[in-house]
């Protein structure tokens, strides 16, 4: 079997005196975009942490190609690894360009200037989110959706193999929700092996669309792996949200949506 992208073994997760993850086992494939699904507090945002190296477990390990989490130092690991979480802090006083620039800390040499490999980083990463022209624009003017594009670049900018968003569509519009899937899928296709996407979402019509793999997780349990046609079923989704539906292909990419029958 090939090397899995993720290879997570008995991992014990707690926050607080709640245990979200109790000996889970589970192998994210070394495939373009994996998307995580599931029901609110079912511990997704957790387990996209413990895949990044910022929540420790309790027990157990995560792998990232056959090397531990836990045992990178973690300037190696952020040249790996970007991480973007729900609710990033609003930065004050801080452009969108310099947010950005933020993405190349892990590149950069201490007490020197940008190389010409950061600012060209920062330009391709503001392209790629139509954000150029409000690159000199604080952070504090820019709506939600705007400012959600701008640590997307910033992720971007920071050019590792792999992306971890947790949910990045959360504040945008449908449009820019359609927008930031398409460039994730031409960042994965474009690139091939060099970079992976692993991506917490809500939506299950966009998931199914733009995923090459769903894994579905409801009370820190694994309930479904696999390409989109294979995971999400009738029975998998009442599984997930205790919700009875169809699922059919739709009639333009032939992937999967979800009807509720309720």
């Amino acid at each position: 079997m090939k090397q899995p992208l993720f290879d997570i073994h008995d991992l014990t997760v707690s926050l607080g005196h709640q245990t979200v993850y109790s000996q889970f086992s589970a192998r994210l494939p070394d495939v373009g975009i994996t998307g995580i699904i599931g029901p609110n507090g079912c511990g997704k945002s957790t387990l996209l942490r413990c895949l990044g190296g910022l929540k420790t477990p309790d027990n157990g390990s995560v792998k990232l190609r056959g090397a531990d989490i836990a045992q990178m130092p973690s300037i190696a690991r952020a040249r790996q690894i970007a991480f973007l979480p729900q609710e990033p802090p609003m930065l004050a006083d801080m452009t969108v360009e310099g947010l950005v620039a933020k993405g190349r800390t892990p590149w950069r040499k201490a007490f020197l200037p940008p190389s010409r490999a950061d600012r060209d980083a920062v330009t391709q990463a503001l392209e790629a989110t139509q954000l150029s022209a409000l690159r000199q624009r604080p952070l504090t003017a820019l709506s939600g959706g705007q400012r959600q594009r701008a640590w997307i670049a910033m992720a971007l900018a920071q050019q590792t193999d792999v992306i971890l968003l947790d949910e990045p569509t959360s504040y945008l519009d449908l449009p820019h929700q359609i927008r930031l899937m398409q460039l994730l899928r031409q960042l994965v296709d474009e690139q091939r092996q060099a970079c992976r996407v692993v991506v917490v979402l809500h939506d299950l019509t966009i998931a199914a669309r733009f995923c090459d793999t769903l894994v579905g997780l409801s009370e820190g349990k694994l309930v479904c792996a696999g390409a989109p046609a294979e995971a999400l079923t009738p029975q998998t989704v009442m599984q997930l949200y205790g919700l009875r539906a169809q699922v059919r292909p739709d009639p333009v990419f032939a992937r999967p949506v979800v009807y509720p029958e309720e």
